[in-house]
């Protein structure tokens, strides 16, 4: 099937020389930060985590997110998702790797990943990221590509194959409960100090991966003769309309027993983002057009009227994904590591090369994605002709 990735019209050849060119030049950014060091990113020794992990949080999520398409397909035997499922097993893949490589350019020396297989430490909570990110990959790559290849036989799917299906619908639950562990286990960070952190993360993944199903499903509509199907498409709009509202939910939660209990090591964190702290508020017009997005996603998306019309569909989708992207990426990390445990209040943005390397790695997301898409959608079509 890989022969359909390299099949395509002149517009498809353009996008994925221009992918091709914004990896170039994150790559070119990442070998200036290989010799210099992170010293050209906007992190410090109070904020260690930046810009990188910030989108490796989010992008956790994103692949998480694809769960709500296996599970109604695969338990509920709901068969509406079964013309979409492989879109969302593809789309795990490529947040997966991007995921992995924002790991590597925040190691620095990429060859300091390699110690957590030649000194694993199972009572590291790093140590298990590894395996359930990297089993995750692999669950969607052999499952997704035999189902799909299975497809494009007119057969049905191998029977080893059920077994990894339903270990992956935990398995998504885990990658993103475990990424919530790496922050609520450090008893020194008052602001991810809390029990409902994972539940929050899976809310926000849950909102965030479907709304991005629902635009590439919509795009995949536009330029293939293939459709994911309204039926479907609504569905998942029913599915991010519910995981939004949860998200802000217990954000409100966090918001309530912070200021209720007057705990500064709460308070502090989240005074500093919504309204800035000693005169530093980099992150305050950030995180208010989070909440504005969120809110407008749910006035939208709560009314049928306006979630059914996909014109508006696609609004609020946009404001699903943007103002998750703001709120658990850097207004979780940045917003972690700052004020400090000593209550300094040293800011962090992101310099330039760090932007660009980042550019970079969603350029290769984009082009695994596309290259994956193209294969789907082209068994999709070979089948309906």
């Amino acid at each position: 099937m890989l022969e359909l990735a390299l099949q395509g019209s002149k517009r498809y050849y353009t996008w994925m020389a221009a992918l091709l060119g914004l990896i170039g030049v994150g790559f070119a950014c990442y070998l200036y930060q290989f010799d210099f060091g992170l010293g050209i990113t906007g992190m410090s020794r109070d904020v260690s985590w930046g810009f990188y992990i910030a989108n490796f949080t989010f992008l956790v999520g994103v692949a998480a997110g694809g769960v709500m398409v296996v599970l109604p397909y695969y338990i509920h035997n709901y068969k509406a998702f079964g013309r979409i499922t492989i879109l969302g097993e593809f789309l795990a893949i490529a947040a997966v790797t991007m995921c992995l490589l924002f790991i590597i350019v925040d190691l620095g020396q990429p060859i300091r990943a390699l110690n957590v297989l030649l000194y694993p430490t199972p009572t590291s909570v790093l140590f298990w990221d590894m395996i359930v990110l990297n089993g995750y990959l692999f669950l969607n790559i052999v499952v997704g590509w035999n189902v799909l290849q299975a497809e494009r036989n007119g057969v049905a799917p191998q029977k080893w194959l059920k077994p990894l299906i339903y270990l992956s619908i935990p398995w998504a639950v885990g990658i993103h409960t475990v990424t919530a562990y790496l922050y609520c286990g450090l008893p020194g960070r008052g602001f991810w100090l809390t029990a409902i952190l994972a539940p929050r993360f899976l809310a926000s993944a849950f909102a965030a991966g479907p709304s991005l199903l629902i635009l590439l499903c919509l795009l995949v509509r536009k330029v293939t003769q293939f459709d994911p199907g309204r039926e479907q498409i609504q569905s998942l709009a029913k599915i991010v309309t519910y995981a939004i509202i949860l998200n802000v939910f217990f954000l409100l939660c966090e918001v309530f027993v912070a200021f209720y209990s007057n705990i500064p090591e709460h308070t502090d964190h989240l005074t500093y983002l919504f309204a800035g702290l000693h005169g530093k508020s980099a992150l305050v017009p950030w995180m208010w057009t989070s909440m504005v997005l969120m809110a407008v996603a749910i006035l939208l998306l709560i009314v049928p009227v306006t979630r059914q019309n996909e014109t508006v569909l696609v609004v609020a989708c946009v404001c699903v994904f943007i103002g998750t992207w703001i709120d658990k990426g850097m207004g979780m990390i940045s917003g972690g590591f700052v004020p400090s445990p000593l209550h300094h209040v040293n800011e962090y943005m992101p310099t330039f090369p760090e932007i660009l390397i980042t550019i970079g790695v969603y350029g290769v997301g984009l082009l695994v994605l596309t290259a994956l898409f193209k294969i789907a959608t082209g068994v999709k079509e070979e089948v309906a002709a």
